[in-house]
């Protein structure tokens, strides 16, 4: 098949990560058929399933220490797993949000108690992870939530409603942005600890209906005086939580633009596998000069921006990787993302409006990069008060 050529992570190259590639893709191969997977965008959501032969097969948790179930990993196989997913056109599967976005806050943040209590059920997936912020009137302003936990007795009472959480109807783990303290902004938002089974009080709102990513489950949450025990709190301490959430988004917004460049090299790729076989006017597509120009340019620009992702996986694995970098890195890509996959459409033509062709449920599901994570306007001002 015809391939764009992008320069890859020289990491890629380690015969150890390139074994685990292997074996990754083959999982994906086995257990993720094409007809399974419509099988999730018809039901809208990755059966719960998956998730168990996932952790059995040691794709959770990649990077979560020995000690606590994890296989011992770091960044690079984490990013394994999210690579082979989209190569092999696995949708639905949160395996990003759970491994790289959600587990660290545990990892990093978490008590000895609260690691060796979740970390392990976690990685066998015996609990999916989702992570409740956004609410129905708030958006981007984390400081401005309304959701409360407030002390009653032993432990805390949950109350307020949560909106476009990812894996909401699937997660039995959730961790819950909570005001510990509602006169405060930033300084009174704690991370709740929530297991959802016997969990009385918590309600799973509809599912929600997207305009792309059908095989991912969006759901409403409600919390109507949900307990929690004290040590629920992540960490232990109360107004960390804006904190530990400032702290988790470079690799967050990483993660968003990896995807975006995958997904700009997946559109490119089958692009060009169409327009070399697709004819018009008693010749291919491809043989146009318009058609070579355009997909020339999207080539270079892409090389561009695959040389400054490689750039920032290398910053963040030194650790060196800050807040300002990784919003341009969500910026650019996500936005050349959208470029791409619209132009790609157009070539097309009307297949491009059909779903039976993978460009038309690209052009949907990447619209959704320029928003969550941060939308494109606050990396913009997050980029604009570091110069």
């Amino acid at each position: 098949m015809p391939t764009v050529n992008v320069p890859q992570p020289e990491f890629m190259d380690d015969e150890e990560i390139a074994i685990f590639a292997d074996a990754v893709g083959k999982f994906y191969q086995d257990k993720a058929p094409e007809k399974r997977v419509l099988k999730w965008r018809e039901d809208g959501q990755v059966e719960r399933e998956f998730w168990n032969e996932a952790g059995e097969a040691g794709l959770l948790g990649v990077s979560v220490p020995e000690e606590y179930g994890g296989h011992g990993g770091d960044f690079r196989h984490e990013m394994v797993v999210i690579d082979q997913q989209a190569k092999h056109g696995v949708e639905g599967f949160a395996a990003s949000l759970h491994n790289t976005v959600i587990l660290p806050y545990l990892v990093r943040h978490g008590t000895e108690e609260q690691k060796k209590k979740y970390l392990p059920k976690l990685v066998t997936g015996e609990l999916v992870s989702a992570i409740a912020m956004t609410e129905p009137g708030v958006g981007s302003d984390l400081q401005g939530i309304t959701t409360t936990a407030l002390k009653d007795g032993n432990g805390y009472r949950i109350n307020g409603a949560k909106t476009y959480i990812s894996n909401g109807q699937t997660a039995d783990f959730i961790i819950v942005v909570a005001k510990t303290d509602p006169k405060e902004r930033a300084k009174g938002i704690s991370l709740m600890l929530l297991e959802t089974e016997g969990a009385e009080g918590f309600q799973r709102g509809k599912k929600l209906d997207k305009v792309g990513m059908d095989a991912a489950d969006t759901s409403e949450l409600f919390f109507d005086d949900v307990f929690v025990p004290s040590d629920a709190v992540l960490g232990g301490e109360e107004g960390k939580g804006f904190y530990q959430l400032m702290g988790e988004l470079p690799q967050e917004r990483l993660i968003i633009a990896m995807g975006a460049m995958t997904g700009i090299e997946k559109a490119l790729e089958v692009t060009m596998e169409f327009v070399k076989e697709r004819k018009a006017f008693g010749q291919t597509i491809w043989d146009f000069q318009n058609t070579q120009f355009v997909l020339a340019e999207l080539n270079a620009r892409a090389t561009a921006a695959r040389v400054f992702v490689n750039h920032c996986i290398a910053q963040h694995l030194e650790g060196k990787l800050d807040v300002p970098t990784a919003c341009m890195a969500k910026l650019m890509v996500t936005e050349l993302q959208g470029e791409v996959v619209d132009k790609c459409l157009q070539f097309h033509g009307g297949g491009g409006f059909i779903n039976d062709y993978p460009i038309a449920r690209m052009y949907r599901d990447c619209r959704i990069t320029r928003i969550f994570g941060g939308s494109n306007e606050v990396m913009k001002m997050v980029i604009a008060r570091s110069m």
